[in-house]
Order: C-alpha cells, then sequence, then structure tokens
C-alpha cells in the first residue's frame, strides 16, 4: 500500500535532498503499489523516479527490482542512486518520459514489444535470490520452473515507448522461470488490448519459447491463472481485478475449446 512522504523519517528525505541538488518537488505515481513511496522527484539536478520500502514483503520487492535493474542493462531505467537509512531502503533511478504502447491487433508498437522480448527471453537470472513460479503467481507447474529473468508483469502501464525504443519499469516481481512464463502472462494483456485468444497466441508463436512449450503446460497454466483471478475479482471491487478475470478466463476457454 503506497504512503505518503510524511511517513518518510527526515534523516531519509535529508539524504535524499542530498542526492537530487537540494530542496525538491514530488509528484506520486499513478498506479502501483509494490513500494510504500513511488513518485517523481524534481530537484535543482533534475528529475528522478524514487521509490522507497520499508515493510517486509515490499522491502523484498524492491531489492529484487534494484537487481534486476542492475543486470539487465538498457531496458529498466538505470539506478542512480540508492541507499539504506532508518529501516528504509531509497532507490533513486533514471526519469522515463514517453507514453504507453498501443499492443492492439496491427499497431506498430507491437514490434518494438517484440524486439524487446527477444532480448529478455536470453536474459538469465544472475545469481540473486529470486521469487519462484509459484511465490509469485500462486500455482506451479514443473514446466514453469527455470533460470531466466522474467519481469512477471509486461501490462501496458510498466511500457514506456522512448525515442530509442520501449523501456520497462516496475521490476518489483522478477522471477527466475522459464522463458515462456513471461510470454503466457503477456496473454492477458493481449487479449486486454483487444486481441482474441487465438490471435494473441498466434501472434506469440514467434518466439521459440513458445513454440516448444508443452501444450499441456499452457493448458494447465491459462486455466490456474484464470481459477486465481476468477478468485479475486468476487473478492474485489477493483476494476482492473476483473478485468484479468475477464480476460483470464477467455484464454483458459479458448484453450479448453481447443481439446
Amino acid at each position: 500500500m503506497r504512503s505518503d512522504w510524511a511517513t518518510l523519517p527526515e534523516t531519509v528525505t535529508a539524504r535524499i535532498a542530498e542526492r537530487v541538488g537540494g530542496a525538491f518537488d514530488v509528484v506520486p505515481a499513478p498506479s502501483g503499489d509494490h513500494a510504500e513511496i513511488a513518485s517523481t522527484v524534481t530537484g535543482p539536478d533534475g528529475k528522478v523516479f524514487v521509490k522507497a520500502a520499508s515493510a517486509r514483503l515490499s522491502f523484498q520487492s524492491l531489492r529484487y527490482e534494484l537487481a534486476a535493474t542492475k543486470a539487465i542493462g538498457w531496458y529498466p531505467p538505470a539506478v542512480l542512486w540508492h541507499f539504506e537509512c532508518d529501516g528504509w531502503l531509497v532507490v533513486g533511478t533514471e526519469h522515463l518520459d514517453g507514453p504507453h504502447p498501443d499492443l492492439s491487433p496491427g499497431s506498430p508498437d507491437l514490434d518494438l514489444l517484440a524486439v524487446t522480448l527477444k532480448e529478455l527471453q536470453e536474459t538469465p537470472a544472475p545469481g540473486e535470490p529470486w521469487f519462484t513460479p509459484e511465490a509469485r503467481l500462486g500455482f506451479a507447474h514443473p514446466a514453469m520452473n527455470g533460470r531466466m529473468l522474467v519481469h512477471s508483469d509486461l501490462n501496458p502501464a510498466n511500457l514506456i515507448v522512448t525515442t530509442r525504443g520501449l523501456r520497462i519499469v516496475d521490476w518489483a516481481w522478477a522471477t527466475r522461470a522459464a522463458s515462456w512464463v513471461e510470454l503466457a502472462l503477456l496473454v492477458q494483456w493481449l487479449i486486454g488490448s483487444g486481441h482474441t485468444p487465438e490471435q494473441a497466441e498466434e501472434w506469440l508463436a514467434r518466439f521459440p519459447a513458445w513454440a516448444a512449450t508443452d501444450r499441456e503446460a499452457l493448458d494447465v497454466f491459462a486455466s490456474k491463472n484464470a481459477s486465481k483471478w476468477s478468485v479475486k475479482s468476487r473478492q474485489s471491487t477493483e476494476e482492473w481485478v476483473h478485468d484479468l478475470g475477464v480476460w483470464t478466463g477467455e484464454w483458459a476457454a479458448h484453450r479448453r475449446n481447443r481439446r
């Protein structure tokens, strides 16, 4: 859950001020809740995106995000500085400007996504502790295990179109898994952007990891993911939760009908 900047100790805000050149303005991020603090900070030295966490899970997630951002290189925002102070982990990264991509059928932004995914599919998780597929998603299948670094939340809000290509933010759920898991999690967002389940699978068929994945593993993944979001949607009033319940349900129904 997000917190107000007033919850940060003065020792923490003073160290942030040192790193941005003095007094600063804060604009909270409009979405997301993995870190208690996530804001654009503008100081004399320019804009920085700042995340801060103190609770156990958010602290752990921010550590994963920090490690992933260092490991991958260009696609995540660059880490400018980070520190721990009075129980808080604080990370300042490059501030990325640009629109979110249009992932609807026929959009040229899909080509940008394909280029990005091709490289990520070949990126192993470095020697850090990461989420396992079961810890991240709440369900398991032996085929989901692997050694690749999976972002696991490539919804359009976490993708930014820049003049140099597509960038990816919010690596809080970075997971060590088989590379096809990233693609399977993308199905729901493609459906939410206007693809039919069949169109989404046809688009993903260009990736070797998708083509090589056992059909039974995809069936199980689609079914268990849909069941999870169906339960969540009955327990929540959030629109995005209900949307995921619908989109994952459409894919699971498609897989069942094909059988």
